[in-house]
C-alpha cells in the first residue's frame, strides 16, 4: 500500500484522503499479493527462550492459510460463520486469522487467559459456530461447551483431543490452492474481525470491524509507526487484543515490513532486551509499563542501537523515562492513541516536534477534536471529549456502532461526533494532551479492565454480599485493580480471606483482571438511585 511520507504534517494531513475500494481482502489483496511479487520474510517466530528462531517468507504465509481457509470450507463455514480465536503468539495464529480473512469466516480474537466462564459468554453473545484454541485451553472449553448450542466445529492445535478435529490433520489434507471461485466477492463493507471491549455498566461490547479496517492501518504503519519496507518490526502484545491487529497483523504489513512473533509467557526485560539485538529489531513498540520497567534497568549493559524509531501507547510517558530510553537507542519513543473501535487516530510523529506528555496531532485522513457536552468545540486547554467527526462516509477504519447494542451505539454517537470515552485538552498548536477516563474503565499493564466484569465476578463468591472496584494509581502498572467488598453475614475480614477472593479471582476469569488490593467496607457510596459512586471510592483509594 503506497501512501505519500510525512515530510510536513499540515500538507499532509490538508491533502490527505484515504480511498476505499468497493472489494478488498487483506488475505489476497496483501498477503498473496506479497507472496507473487514481492516475496521475502513475512514474520519471525520465536520460541519463549529466544533460542528456536524460524523465519517464514509471505509465500508460507499464503500457502499455510490457503489450506486453512479450505480446510473451514471442508467444516461447512460460510462466510459470516462467527469462529472464536483463542491463540497465543505462535505461526497457526497468523495462518488462521489470514485463513479466516480470506474464506470470509470472521474470526474472533481472545486472549489465552481468559476462563472457561469468560469463552462462554463470548460464544454465546455472537452465537459463535466455529472455535480455534491450543489443547491447554481445550479443557477450559469442554467445561462450558454443553452451555454453548451454536458451537459445531471444534478444532484444536496441539494434542489430539476426543470431539475436536486436529488442526494439523484438517490442514496437511487440504490444498494450498484456493478457489476463488467458489467463493464470494469481499466488499470492503462485509465484517472481517469482531473484538470485546470492556465497558463500566454491562459485560463486554462487541466491536465489529469490516474489511476496510485492514486499508485503513495503513495510516497508522505509515504514520505514527514510521514504517519502512526493510525494517522488522516488534509489537509487545497479546493475540487477543486489537493492539495485535495494529501491530502484529495489518499496520506491518501493509507496509510490508517483517514482524516479531514472540511466544514468551510472562515477560522477562533481560530476555526482550537481548532479542531486539539478536533479531536486529529496527522499529518497536511497548506500553508505557514495560518502558518504565526498562528505565529502571542498566540499559548500557545491551546493544540496542538497531532501533531508529519506537512507539508507545495507553497512555502518556513521563520525560525520565523517554530520556533513559533515548541514551541508550538513540530514538525517541513517540506516543500515540486510538482504540479497539479505530485506528491510530492521534501520535507524534518524526515530522513535527515532540512535546513531552503529549498524545501529539490527529492523523491524516482522521479528524479529531476536544469537543465539549453538545458536540461545541472546546476552548484552547479546556478539559472536554476527546472526538471524532462523523463524515459519510465514516472515517478510515472508524466503526459503525457496537454490535447488537444500539443503547451502547447511542451513547457513544452524538451530536454529529464519536465520544471516545476519554477527556483530553487541545493546546494552542494542536497537539492533544490526554486527561482520563470519562468512565470508570481500570486500565492496567496495557490491559482495559471493566469494573463490572470484576465486580460480578465478586459477587459469585459466598462472602461477597457487595463490590466495587476502581483503577488506583501505580508506578509501574499505570494503575491496579482495587475492590471495596461488603461482606456478606457470618464473614469478617482477614488476609486469609483476602488471598482466598484473589485467587477465587484468578481462577473465574483472566488473571489479569484480579483486585491487586482489596478494602472491606461496612458498605458503599451510592446514587440517590441506588447506582454505586465509584468516583468517590476512586478518590478515597488513592491514598
Amino acid at each position: 500500500m503506497f501512501l505519500p511520507e510525512m515530510h510536513d504534517y499540515d500538507e499532509i494531513k490538508s491533502q490527505f484522503k484515504l480511498e476505499i475500494p468497493e472489494f478488498y481482502n487483506f488475505g489476497f489483496d496483501v498477503i498473496e499479493k506479497m507472496a507473487k511479487e514481492h516475496d521475502k520474510t513475512a514474520f519471525i517466530a520465536v520460541d519463549n527462550k529466544g533460542d528456536n528462531i524460524r523465519h517464514y517468507a509471505f509465500s508460507d504465509l499464503d500457502l499455510a492459510s490457503n489450506q486453512f481457509a479450505n480446510a473451514l470450507l471442508t467444516t461447512g463455514a460460510k462466510k459470516g460463520d462467527f469462529a472464536f480465536v483463542m491463540l497465543p503468539r505462535i505461526p497457526e495464529w497468523y495462518f488462521t486469522m489470514i485463513g479466516c480473512c480470506k474464506s470470509g469466516v470472521v474470526s474472533m480474537p481472545g486472549t489465552a487467559m481468559l476462563s472457561a466462564k469468560d469463552i462462554e459468554y463470548r460464544i454465546n453473545r455472537s452465537k459463535a459456530k466455529l472455535i480455534i484454541v491450543t489443547s491447554e485451553n481445550a479443557i477450559k472449553v469442554d467445561e462450558v461447551r454443553h452451555l454453548c448450542p451454536t458451537l459445531k466445529t471444534f478444532i484444536v492445535i496441539g494434542e489430539p483431543r476426543e470431539g475436536w478435529q486436529c488442526y494439523s490433520e484438517i490442514t496437511s489434507q487440504a490444498s494450498d490452492t484456493l478457489d476463488k471461485t467458489q467463493l464470494k466477492p469481499t466488499r470492503s463493507s462485509d465484517l472481517m474481525i469482531m473484538y470485546f471491549t470492556s465497558g463500566t455498566t454491562a459485560m463486554p461490547k462487541m466491536v465489529p470491524r469490516d474489511h476496510s479496517y485492514a486499508l485503513a492501518h495503513s495510516i497508522t504503519g505509515r504514520y505514527w509507526m514510521d514504517l519502512k519496507e526493510d525494517d522488522i518490526h516488534w509489537t509487545l502484545s497479546d493475540t487477543g487484543w486489537a493492539k495485535a491487529a495494529w501491530g502484529m497483523l495489518f499496520s506491518p504489513w501493509q507496509m510490508g515490513v517483517t514482524v516479531i512473533l514472540f511466544n514468551g509467557e510472562g515477560f522477562d526485560a533481560d530476555l526482550h532486551l537481548k532479542l531486539i539485538d539478536k533479531l536486529g529489531v529496527t522499529t518497536f513498540c511497548a506500553p508505557p509499563t514495560i518502558y518504565r520497567v526498562f528505565a529502571q534497568m542498566d540499559l548500557s549493559q545491551y546493544n540496542l542501537t538497531s532501533i531508529r524509531h519506537a512507539i508507545g501507547a495507553g497512555e502518556p510517558l513521563n520525560p525520565e523515562v523517554i530520556k533513559v530510553w533515548h541514551e541508550a537507542t538513540g530514538s525517541d519513543i513517540y506516543d500515540g492513541y486510538g482504540q479497539t473501535e479505530s485506528i491510530n487516530i492521534v501520535a507524534n510523529y518524526p515530522a513535527i516536534p515532540v512535546k513531552p506528555g503529549s498524545m501529539g496531532k490527529p492523523v491524516p485522513g482522521v479528524d479529531v477534536h476536544i469537543v465539549d457536552d453538545e458536540g461545541n468545540l472546546s476552548d484552547i486547554d479546556t478539559v472536554g471529549h476527546i472526538a471524532i467527526r462523523i463524515t459519510e462516509p465514516l472515517p478510515p477504519g472508524m466503526f459503525a456502532g457496537y454490535w447488537q447494542d444500539d443503547e451502547a451505539t447511542a451513547l457513544s454517537f452524538r451530536n454529529g461526533w464519536y465520544l471516545t470515552g476519554d477527556t483530553g485538552t487541545i493546546d494552542e498548536d494542536g497537539y492533544i494532551w490526554f486527561v482520563g477516563r470519562s468512565d470508570d474503565v481500570i486500565s492496567s499493564s496495557g490491559y482495559r479492565i471493566s469494573p463490572f466484569e470484576v465486580e460480578s465476578y465478586l459477587l459469585e463468591h459466598p462472602a461477597v454480599h457487595e463490590s466495587a472496584a476502581v483503577g488506583k494509581p501505580d508506578e509501574i502498572r499505570g494503575e491496579i485493580v482495587k475492590a471495596f467488598i461488603v461482606l456478606a453475614p457470618n464473614f469478617v475480614p482477614s488476609e486469609a480471606l483476602t488471598k482466598e477472593l484473589q485467587n477465587f479471582m484468578k481462577k473465574i476469569t483472566a488473571p489479569y483482571k484480579y483486585p491487586r488490593e482489596i478494602e472491606y467496607r461496612e458498605s458503599l457510596p451510592k446514587t440517590v438511585s441506588g447506582k454505586i459512586r465509584r468516583v468517590e471510592l476512586r478518590e478515597e483509594g488513592i491514598s
